[in-house]
């Protein structure tokens, strides 16, 4: 596969989505070097804390905006089918976790694992979509 896109709409979505990426990575590390550096409290502890969560938004709308822009009907039916298998994944996940939690008193899972689960979980059904429409 060129890594090269010719397609104008997967040009967008990959500059849109490595500009949203590295922007989450900056933000996770700036809150967390501020909060254990500073100790902030109150509004500033919230807004740091909720930092990183402005670029995971952002590539919702990258995504939205992919599909809005992308004129392959093909394309675009294998990320929505993807994204589908995705959102099983991590809700098969999370609720045979949410069992285990309640009645075999494993650890609590945490939320903020969930959309980059659901990304795993995608990407790996990406493959297979692409795999079985050879």
């Amino acid at each position: 596969m060129n890594c090269l896109q010719k397609n104008p709409a997967t040009r967008h979505y990959l500059y849109r989505f490595v500009s949203t990426m590295t922007a989450y990575v900056v933000f996770l590390l700036f809150a967390e070097w501020a909060i254990h550096s500073f100790h902030p409290t109150g509004s500033l502890l919230y807004a740091l804390a909720a930092l990183p969560a402005i670029p995971i938004i952002g590539i919702i709308v990258v995504v939205g905006l992919y599909l809005a822009e992308e004129k392959d009907e093909f394309q675009r039916n294998l990320l929505i089918q993807s994204m589908l298998w995705g959102l099983g994944g991590i809700l098969s996940l999370t609720s045979v976790w949410g069992f285990l939690q309640l009645y075999a008193h494993v650890h609590p899972f945490q939320p903020f694992m969930a959309f980059p689960l659901f990304w795993c979980f995608q990407g790996i059904e990406t493959g297979v979509l692409r795999w079985s429409y050879r």
